[in-house]
């Protein structure tokens, strides 16, 4: 499978092409403008080029990317659509739902997903089999804590010193829109229902900068399971900050160290009648980045995926909403 990624940023260098890799994949060619970009894209005999346009005009690919600035998503779907390349774009959609809704109507029957690697992490997988198979009885609550430590000055090495997460035009707000939907999207995966209502409280309350540092997001599903999530961009990373729960009437399943861009963590099982601890087993060698670039090449294959554009779109309305209101009272 011949790839191309357009933003070639720490992301998409450090995490995706290895990804790509370990899937059995090649990746061929990027598109960014920076010159950093394109020399370590080189540097490893990858084709470089300034545009989406000019690399799908140019390179033969199976497979395209998106790993730009939340705001500069639509171009490059735009672009992939028009070569008649299937497309992995980055979460959220797009900085803006109006954006959302326009590459929504772009890849209308075309093969497009949204980059949640959370749902192909192995560990989420492994748990989401084992509600399915009645380990914890009937689901109760989703508690989730997805944080790390991001202050003004955090530039990653190829940003040219600005960090684009933190500007509300770039990103469409800070460290809520960053990181929540990774965990609303898991948790419809995990307990296969859709959030049904949502509210959202934010805070700016360490960091400098014009968007929220932290959020907290509570909710239910159409079935009505409660669901929690804290995310920051706040937490000392030598803190615990990566937790993730799932309550049910028989047990409970909690995963360690699962959330994030690496392999492996831990998930246990408790008894809700016996107290006893079990792990719960997974490959904790596999990447959710790995996963999630096999996952998206057996769809080009014509293989069954649960990449959807229809559900990505329902949950960045209900988000959108609940997030509207939030930086009103922020």
């Amino acid at each position: 499978m011949r790839w191309g990624i357009v933003g070639f940023g720490w992301v998409a260098r450090d995490y995706m092409a290895p990804g790509i890799a370990a899937a059995g994949g090649t990746l061929v060619a990027i598109a960014d403008p920076s010159p950093m970009a394109q020399a370590s894209a080189m540097s490893g005999g990858i084709l470089a080029y300034d545009t989406a346009e000019a690399m799908l005009a140019d390179a033969a690919l199976d497979c395209l990317y998106v790993a730009t600035p939340n705001n500069l998503h639509a171009d490059p779907v735009r672009a992939a659509v028009a070569a008649g390349v299937p497309v992995l774009c980055e979460k959220p959609i797009a900085a803006t739902l109006d954006d959302a809704e326009a590459i929504g109507s772009v890849v209308a029957g075309h093969l497009y997903g949204t980059a949640f690697d959370q749902r192909h992490h192995p560990a989420h997988r492994a748990m989401a089999q084992a509600i399915r198979d009645g380990a914890i009885g009937r689901p109760i609550a989703v508690r989730i804590v997805y944080a790390c430590w991001v202050d003004p000055s955090w530039s990653p090495d190829d940003a040219g010193g600005c960090n684009w997460r933190a500007d509300p035009a770039a990103a469409g707000g800070g460290a809520v829109i960053d990181l929540a939907l990774h965990g609303l999207d898991l948790t419809t995966m995990l307990v296969d229902e859709p959030l049904a209502r949502l509210h959202i409280d934010l805070q700016r309350r360490i960091h400098d900068y014009p968007v929220d540092d932290g959020g907290i997001l509570s909710g239910r599903t159409a079935g009505g399971i409660l669901v929690q999530s804290h995310v920051a961009y706040n937490c000392p990373e030598v803190l615990p900050r990566r937790r993730l729960e799932i309550l049910g009437e028989d047990g409970l399943l909690v995963a360690t160290d699962t959330m994030g861009q690496t392999a492996g963590g831990t998930v246990i099982r408790r008894c809700a009648r016996t107290g006893e601890e079990t792990a719960l087993p997974f490959d904790a060698a596999l990447s959710p980045f790995a996963a999630q670039a096999a996952a998206f090449a057996a769809a080009v294959r014509g293989d069954a995926h649960d990449f959807s554009i229809h559900r990505d779109l329902s949950l960045m309305r209900l988000f959108d909403a609940a997030y509207t209101e939030a930086r009103s009272c922020l």
